[in-house]
């Protein structure tokens, strides 16, 4: 019997489930939990805990402790446990929850080489995280294993359940992340319609307004605490245990009214203040407290939803049931909130929310072809040829959730006499009894059961006797629910340039709902010649968002051509280079690139560098009060020329942001932060594409006054002329609304770069500055290596040697996404 499994790899517990083609089997922890906690405790004496016990310790001992790490996944965050002196990745970290889950599983399933692994991410997920989880699956030992979204998992595992048709709504909130999808089943097949969510929403997120806003005044106002309480190490044990008593009080608010932030095990810590006395924690809480303090969230929550649902094109009368999964969806007061607003009724349908996702997960896996490199899904046809000297074939439905299927005559060559030919089901000894073998004859038969249903077929010659064949059987999964279309979460692109010297924009790899899979070529070309074993690189910089430019999309990574990674010839500038992708189910992409000049394909090993694109979000303080600083100046320019309700929303975003203290060292509170601003840029480029007019305008003029301000004194008389020329045709394009602006402005924004890299001043004041900015730069050390070069190059006053230095430093520093940057190191062209 073959075993698919599925495994939840939550941010605060996670669960596995295997599926052999008919029932699902659900694996508890050690505790008979039905959910393990996503917690890892080492004791100073190296005895490593995961699971229930490493979460309860970890209340006890945060410095031996590490939790919530799924939200760093994708980034060179490190997870610090300073009691015992280690430090973990979280890809690390994930694995050993991955380890412990799949020790769960009986010998002969861990052991057996068919057994396939689905696990699952959200679909916010980026490329990044994907790949992080990817490498926590291989570092865990596990065998055959492919990524599935979130709502996706959740969905299968909603449509096994409902027996009646309709379009549902899934409202999947957990630990660290919401998802939302829309689905529609007709006669057990799933189409899921459109889904979204937010990133950095979950149960985690109620915990700590309960911790700042319930228990931090509380502990303020009854004892003598230091100012400094969150960031004191002191008192981080304290800070610790009081969130773990409030998750617990939180918790039993889902079956009553009231209840005290109180816990015998917090009394017996002993915790004192700065007067010696003893801290205890003795907090009134109700659910009105609860719902008031979450209703920011909830409503953020709910707007998510209302998007999704216009993305799929309905409204709330076009949708049956609200589907709840997820640990905080317990909680009746959220269920019966977000279905009122939603103006859509609670689904009754009886599923575990805590481990709908697993389960869903196991029945994905069996639709999977485990031999396919790609991890693509089982044909739903399939062909029996009859071999030997028949041209004979079956061609039959070999996957489907109806209880009938329908095997065809396939006759290839002259028909057969008075043959005849008979089904049987090994299974149950059904018959259709003889039928004359004729090209085109169907045969609709029945499937008695879930999972495999075998059949024989015999054919008879015109004396009736049996024609030997040397394949007689088939085999027809009658399969749980099947989903039919898994529309992308999010549109995925490279950042090309329209010509040399041009502003980047993007070229679509997949848009927000296409269908997947998705497989496609693109043509690019070398926008800069990169000889062989030399230190260049052509960059594929993929970003993920809806808006037009790059920098106003989330950056995920940087594909690279180095010059290292060919040992002959030259890639010249024009030279055609051939991009062939794929975009799996669950979002992750595979890339081929081949450059017919030199004769060389580049697979995604040497192209791929998600180190490149990691953020350590325990050092990005700095970065993310930087790209405030400068978005909040975009706004204020935009505001004094438009007046639109978003520029206020991204305005709170930024103060959000902008709230981060300078060397904060919480991945979570600065992770928040930069997905503030990036919701800023995204507003932002919202009011731009719906002011279209006026932002031209705006952009115009600063890039005029810049050039009269900055520029024009170090033009030659010729280059202000041009300049004053491409001026007005820029005007005279934003007058008639012609898209030839942005290629206009991008040439303005350009002359004013090069005749500025002219001035050796400038060239070493912008080295100056990128000297004193590491924060900017995602390799380090790398960066520390060209400011000593460049210092070098300006104490012997070679300015050239230090233009190198800087076109380098450019193409590594990680840009904030404001309008007016100068220079991009995208250096392919559009093909």
């Amino acid at each position: 019997m073959k075993n698919y499994i599925g495994i939840d790899l939550g941010t605060t517990n996670s669960a596995i489930c295997s599926f052999d083609g008919e029932n699902l089997k659900l694996f508890k922890s050690p505790e008979q939990n039905d959910v393990t906690s996503s917690a890892i405790y080492i004791g100073k004496r190296g005895n490593r805990y995961l699971g229930m016990r490493a979460y309860d310790n970890a209340a006890k001992e945060p410095d031996n402790a590490a939790t919530l790490f799924k939200r760093l996944m994708g980034t060179s965050t490190p997870v610090k446990l300073p009691a015992v002196n280690i430090i973990m990745t979280p890809e690390e970290c994930s694995a050993e929850i991955l380890r412990v889950l799949f020790g769960y599983l009986p010998e002969e399933i861990r052991n057996n080489s068919e057994t396939g692994t689905v696990i699952t991410v959200p679909a916010a997920f980026n490329q990044m995280q994907k790949d992080a989880t990817m490498s926590a699956a291989d570092l865990a030992g596990i065998g055959k294993v492919a990524l599935m979204q979130e709502p996706v998992a959740a969905v299968m595992s909603v449509m096994r359940q409902r027996k009646g048709d309709g379009v549902f709504l899934v409202y999947d909130l957990g630990g660290g992340t919401l998802d939302i999808a829309i689905a529609e089943s007709i006669s057990g097949r799933v189409s899921l319609l459109a889904h979204g969510g937010i990133e950095m929403c979950g149960g985690r997120d109620f915990d700590r307004i309960i911790q700042n806003n319930i228990v931090k005044p509380w502990l303020r106002d009854k004892f003598h605490l230091p100012d400094d309480l969150s960031a004191n190490h002191k008192y981080k044990p304290l800070i610790s245990m009081a969130t773990w008593v409030a998750e617990r009080a939180k918790i039993a608010l889902s079956s009553r009214d009231d209840v005290l932030i109180s816990d015998p095990a917090f009394d017996a810590m002993g915790f004192k203040d700065l007067s010696g006395e003893e801290i205890y924690l003795d907090i009134p809480f109700s659910r009105s407290m609860f719902n008031d303090l979450i209703h920011e969230i909830i409503a953020e929550s709910i707007q998510a939803a209302r998007e999704t649902m216009e993305r799929a094109g309905f409204s709330p009368h076009d949708v049956e049931r609200v589907v709840f999964i997820g640990g905080p969806t317990n909680y009746k007061p959220l269920r019966d909130r977000v279905s009122f607003e939603l103006g859509i009724s609670a689904s009754t349908d009886i599923i575990n929310p805590m481990t709908a996702v697993a389960e869903g997960a196991a029945v994905f896996a069996e639709s999977i072809d485990w031999a396919s490199q790609s991890r693509g899904r089982k044909s739903t046809r399939g062909t029996m040829s009859a071999n030997g000297n028949l041209q004979l074939a079956f061609d039959f439905i070999a996957r489907t959730p109806d209880a009938k299927s329908r095997i065809a005559v396939k006759l290839g060559g002259l028909a057969l006499p008075d043959a005849e030919f008979q089904i049987e089901s090994l299974d149950t000894g059904w018959s259709s009894g003889r039928m004359t073998l004729k090209d085109g004859t169907t045969v609709e038969i029945p499937l008695s059961k879930k999972g495999e249903n075998t059949f024989k077929i015999w054919v008879f010659d015109s004396s009736g006797g049996p024609i030997t064949m040397e394949n007689n059987k088939i085999i027809i999964s009658r399969t749980a629910a099947t989903i039919d279309g898994i529309p992308a979460s999010s549109s995925i692109g490279i950042a090309v340039l329209e010509k040399l010297g041009g502003r980047p924009s993007l070229e679509y790899l997949v848009k927000q709902g296409d269908p997947l899979p998705k497989k496609g070529k693109l043509p690019f070309k070398a926008a800069e010649s990169l000889r062989a074993d030399t230190s260049g690189a052509l960059h594929f910089q993929i970003y993920e968002g809806e808006n037009k430019y790059p920098e106003e999309n989330r950056p995920i990574g940087e594909l690279l051509i180095n010059g290292t990674d060919f040992k002959e010839g030259v890639i010249r500038q024009g030279a055609e280079l051939i991009c062939e992708y794929e975009v799996l189910d669950s979002g992750n992409i595979r890339l081929q690139v081949t450059v017919p000049d030199i004769g060389a394909t580049f697979e995604k090993r040497n192209l791929y560098s998600r180190q490149a694109g990691q953020i350590d979000f325990t050092d990005a303080s700095k970065q993310i009060i930087s790209d405030a600083e400068i978005i909040r100046g975009r706004l204020e320019a935009v505001s004094s020329k438009v007046d639109d309700p978003k520029l206020e929303q991204a305005r709170d975003k930024l103060e959000q942001a902008a709230s981060i203290r300078e060397g904060e060292d919480d991945p979570e509170k600065a992770k928040k932060a930069m997905d503030d601003v990036q919701e800023a840029k995204n507003l932002l480029a919202r009011v731009r594409n719906e002011h279209l007019k006026e932002i031209r305008q705006l952009d115009l003029d600063n890039c005029t006054a810049f050039f009269d301000s900055h520029v024009r004194q170090h033009a030659r008389q010729t280059e202000a002329s041009a300049f004053d020329n491409l001026a007005r045709t820029a005007q005279r394009a934003i007058d008639n609304n012609s898209n030839d602006f942005d290629s206009n402005l991008d040439e303005l924004r350009g002359r004013n770069f090069l005749i500025l890299w002219r001035q050796d001043w400038f060239v070493i004041d912008r080295f100056e500055s990128f000297a004193k900015t590491a924060y900017m730069f995602a390799d380090k050390r790398r960066h520390a290596e060209l400011v000593a070069v460049g210092a070098e190059a300006i104490r012997a006053d070679d300015i050239d040697k230090l233009r190198h230095v800087m076109d380098e430093l450019y193409s590594l520093r990680i840009g904030c996404g404001a309008d007016d940057d100068m220079l991009t190191s995208a250096n392919i062209l559009r093909g």
